[in-house]
């Protein structure tokens, strides 16, 4: 699953992490990469937030933060139902748009496998930047050893460079699912675009078997699930 959960505040204005967390069991994910996450910050009553939707959800967490907010930290977030064996975290270079982006990549133990699962939140105002961003996302992850599966808000649709320029290497879960739906991501109450993506890379012989999302107004995006199979190499 990949979810950008505006910090816990649905389209009704309200803080509410049991109803992000009621979400995400809902469809019993093994991975979740989480978009916009607070810890410890002013607006959002210095909760923790990926620790408390950890202990909800009753999987293991990893957090990195890109930029410091009122007093706390503000990133991206794993979930996961397997252990994570460990974590690693990039901070882009582009540096024009006031928010700060990045990536978190955890190496996850799945049936004896390690498997990478990336989750980044791409520049929001300029094409040329979120293009910038996603060069550096590749080439960090160019040597990764075993599947490696990339999931997040890229603020670009289908048509979009960035997209473009990352299909050339993975392929699109919702793409291969073949799925009849146009996989709406936002905004929440009336989708209109798709600009959330499960992405596996395309030497990794992982198969989609059905991809979806959830009709839910807990965030302004709403989830994207995917069900992947990945092959022995």
């Amino acid at each position: 699953m990949t979810y950008n959960i505006h910090v816990g505040v649905g389209m009704d204005k309200k803080l509410d992490l049991p109803r992000i967390a009621g979400i995400i069991k809902q469809q019993h994910p093994d991975l979740v990469g989480l978009q916009e996450v607070d810890r410890g910050v002013e607006r959002t009553g210095r909760i923790d937030e990926i620790a408390e939707l950890a202990k909800l959800t009753k999987m293991e967490y990893a957090f990195a933060f890109n930029l410091k907010y009122q007093g706390g930290q503000y990133g991206v977030a794993i979930l996961s139902r397997y252990p994570i064996r460990s974590f690693d975290h990039r901070l882009y270079k582009n540096t024009r748009e006031a928010e700060r982006r990045g990536f978190i990549r955890a190496e996850v133990q799945i049936d004896g496998r390690v498997i990478n699962f990336v989750t980044t939140h791409l520049d929001y105002q300029y094409e040329d930047g979120r293009v910038f961003e996603a060069e550096q996302l590749l080439a960090a992850l160019k040597d990764v050893k075993g599947p490696l599966i990339i999931v997040g808000d890229f603020n670009d649709v289908p048509a979009g460079g960035t997209y473009k320029l990352v299909r050339g290497q993975f392929a699109d879960a919702w793409i291969e699912s073949e799925s009849s739906d146009q996989g709406f991501s936002y905004p929440a109450d009336k989708p209109a675009k798709r600009i959330d993506y499960i992405l596996s890379r395309r030497t990794d012989l992982i198969r989609t078997k059905k991809a979806w999302t959830v009709s839910t107004l807990a965030s302004d995006h709403v989830p994207v699930v995917a069900d992947l199979e990945i092959g022995r190499m």
